[in-house]
């Protein structure tokens, strides 16, 4: 594999965003952030699109980010929370990119989510640990995963850059 493109998969506040960038600055390569496109490209936030368009509309949309994001090289990619768990997203994440779960625990994750309607899939307790649990299952699928349980984004990023430089036809400093 040609590791010159690193997508970050995890769960929603896992510090994905966070750590793209820190990632990529450090890479000096390009950051991108699929569901800040998603609201570029909507005029909106992903909670509107949620509210007034529905979870399928979005889901769509995210495919469509990563399909623009596919010629791209030299660029870390911070996913949404559910788009690893589309079997066809994974399919192309993996064969495009190392993909690497940032994995945190949903209990250091309930405190990270604020309850202020930024994260529509985080309304019920009950249905985020149900949702959780779910794609805990697809996030092993990564090629990486990186424990980024109380660490900063800085360690993150360190960590990612040593897992990544280990893997075969990793072109990472």
């Amino acid at each position: 594999m040609n590791v010159d493109k690193i997508y970050l998969v995890g769960f929603m506040a896992s510090g994905k965003s966070t750590v793209g960038r820190v990632l990529a600055a450090r890479l000096r390569w390009r950051f991108e952030d699929v569901d800040h496109l998603i609201e570029v490209r909507e005029k909106t936030t992903v909670a509107e699109v949620f509210s007034k368009q529905g979870e399928p509309y979005f889901r769509a949309a995210e495919r469509e980010i990563l399909a623009l994001l596919q010629p791209l090289r030299h660029v870390v990619i911070a996913t949404g929370g559910g788009t690893f768990a589309d079997p066809d997203n994974r399919t192309a994440i993996n064969r495009d990119g190392a993909s690497v779960w940032i994995d945190v625990p949903l209990t250091e994750l309930v405190s990270r989510i604020p309850l202020d309607g930024r994260r529509p899939l985080a309304a019920d307790r009950a249905a985020l640990e149900r949702l959780f649990a779910a794609r805990v299952d697809t996030y092993r699928l990564a090629h990486l995963r990186v424990n980024a349980s109380r660490s900063s984004a800085s360690v993150v990023a360190e960590r990612i850059l040593e897992a990544v430089h280990t893997m075969p036809g990793s072109i990472v400093p």
